[in-house]
């Protein structure tokens, strides 16, 4: 079988074999599992319609109804699981993280907002409160500099250099 870019390596197969469901040939037997999965990764990859996969995948049909069976029997976060698993206990996986803050950033209006509606006012010209509860936003103020701390770390122990301060 040719092998296309984006498709599982030999290496990559032989890795997920042992995770993948197996046929209960009751059905019939199922097409290659590499080949669907190559032919839904291409599916995700390209954004291409279903039955505008390729030919090497196999019919269309198929790919689809193995990718819809399985998300919705759970059958791709079971797989996620057992991979990682089995990776973690043989030391593949590194599990410290780098946060780049520019891609963290929300709107300075993004928190805080009000859950519930504004009570309504007795009169029309009454005065409503305008910060009703201070207590969320000062939890959050006082949170903030440890936050910090923490992400400064993270960076530093992924650089290999010792954290700076605040």
């Amino acid at each position: 079988m040719d092998v296309w870019r984006g498709d599982l390596s030999d290496t990559e197969g032989d890795r997920l074999r042992p995770f993948l469901p197996v046929s209960n040939r009751r059905c019939g037997r199922w097409r290659d599992h590499r080949q669907v999965i190559d032919g839904i990764l291409h599916r995700v990859g390209t954004g291409v319609q279903w039955w505008d996969l390729p030919e090497r995948f196999g019919p269309w049909k198929t790919v689809y109804e193995r990718h819809r069976l399985w998300s919705a029997d759970r059958t791709w976060e079971r797989l996620l699981q057992q991979v990682q698993a089995a990776e973690d206990a043989a030391g593949e996986i590194d599990w410290d993280i780098s946060v780049d803050s520019t891609v963290v950033r929300a709107h300075q209006h993004a928190a805080g907002a009000r859950t519930d509606p504004p009570p309504a006012s007795a009169s029309k010209g009454a005065e409503t409160l305008e910060h009703q509860n201070e207590a969320p936003w000062s939890a959050l103020h006082a949170r903030l500099p440890e936050a910090v701390r923490e992400v400064r770390a993270w960076v530093a122990r992924a650089a290999g250099s010792p954290p700076s301060s605040i």
